[in-house]
Order: structure tokens, then sequence, then C-alpha cells
């Protein structure tokens, strides 16, 4: 008599949804929303304030940015109209089948040095939590710091330090230096909301703005197992 085993499945949450989740578990995110359609994408920008960025919101577009899905900077209920309509006639010209949801509003972050904080679990050690510079550097340079979960401060504060791109954060050529205790603070954020949500299976926040008071993360993807 053949048994039949459960196959383990994933999910990709949503950019709102991710943001939801690390949000009420105190990780500071750039607020974000869904609107489903024009009307609502002017109302909340309008709501958040100018500018703001728009994302498209489809599991069936992995990269948003190459399709068109993806507008920053729009300064006005005008901006938001034409960006919309072009992100769509865009998307769906690309993508002809995809299932759109409708797009994230975000207000446009204040600029910061980028870094990441990344999560995945190893077969062997289970999560592993990642630091390092962000955005495309992150894949460029490949200067990042590992350890197990659960990650406390001490630990946090020397994989701050084991990056080469430690300088960048110290204050580089006459720039402002960051604020490494908010950066500590984030990574045992993540550390413990890993810890207490078992169901997570990669988490990326990329790219996190570092300022010299705090942190901002303005781009979440969180992968949980059903």
């Amino acid at each position: 008599m053949s048994q039949s085993k459960a196959i383990a499945t994933s999910r990709v949450l949503t950019e709102v949804e991710s943001k939801e989740m690390l949000k009420a578990a105190g990780i500071p995110v750039v607020e974000t929303r869904l609107a489903r359609n024009m009307k609502e994408a002017v109302a909340i920008s309008r709501e958040m304030g100018y500018p703001v960025a728009l994302k498209l919101m489809s599991e069936d577009v992995v990269h948003k940015s190459d399709a068109g899905g993806v507008k920053l900077g729009l300064q006005n209920n005008s901006q938001v109209e034409k960006a919309y309509s072009a992100m769509m006639s865009s998307v769906k010209a690309m993508y002809p089948g995809a299932k759109i949801d409708g797009v994230s509003v975000q207000r446009m972050a204040k600029p910061g040095v980028e870094v990441i904080v990344g999560m995945s679990k190893d077969p062997q050690f289970g999560p592993v939590l990642m630091f390092g510079l962000g955005g495309v550097l992150v894949e460029l340079l490949k200067d990042v710091a590992f350890r197990i979960v659960p990650v406390a401060r001490i630990d946090a504060a020397e994989m701050i330090r084991e990056i080469k791109g430690l300088p960048m954060l110290q204050g580089f050529r006459g720039s402002k230096p960051c604020d490494l205790e908010a950066l500590e603070k984030l990574i045992v954020a993540v550390s413990d909301f890993v810890e207490k949500n078992p169901q997570v299976k990669e988490l990326d926040l990329n790219p996190v703005f570092a300022y010299e008071d705090g942190v901002l993360a303005v781009d979440a993807r969180v992968v949980v197992e059903n």
C-alpha cells in the first residue's frame, strides 16, 4: 500500500504583506499600501504625501523593472495617473496573461547608505542571517557577513564590522557616519522575527537605508512555507 508524502510548498508574500508582517514585529519599514486601480493609487498617493513610488503587484511578473513595472519620484496626481497607465500598458504588452493585483504605493524615502539584511535556511544549520552593503553592490562585491540565528547584539556588532565596506558606514570622504547602533538593533530584530516565525523560509530587506539617525527598510521580500 503506497503512502503519499506531503510536499512542502512555499509562497512569496507580496511587498505589502511582507512589510505589514515586518512592521508588526517592530522592524522599521517604509509605509506601503495596495492600490487596486488608478483612482485608489491617486487617493493613497495624495494621502501619503508626494513624492511617491509605484510598483506593480503581480506574482506572474518576476522582473518588474524590466517590464516597466516600477515608477519612482512621482510628484503629483497627474504623474501618478500617467505612470499607472504606462505601467499597465507596458506590463500587459510583455505579459499578456499575467494576473495583476494592482500596484503598491509608497512614499519616496530620503536616500541613505544602502545595506542588506537577509535570511535563508541552511539544511544543516537552520536559519542563517546575512548583512552587507545593499542595492546592486551586494551582487557586485559580495561583501557580506553571516551568523546562525539567534543573533545577539554583540554578534550584530561583529557582523557590521566584518565587512570591507565598513568605512562607508563610518563616514567615508566627509559623509556623515551612519547610526551603527540602529543597524545592530535591526539585525537583532530580524533574528528575533525569524525565531518567532519558523514558517519564514527566506527574507530580504534590500535596500535598507542607513541614516545618521536610524534605519529604514525600503524594499522587503518574505517567503513562507505553507
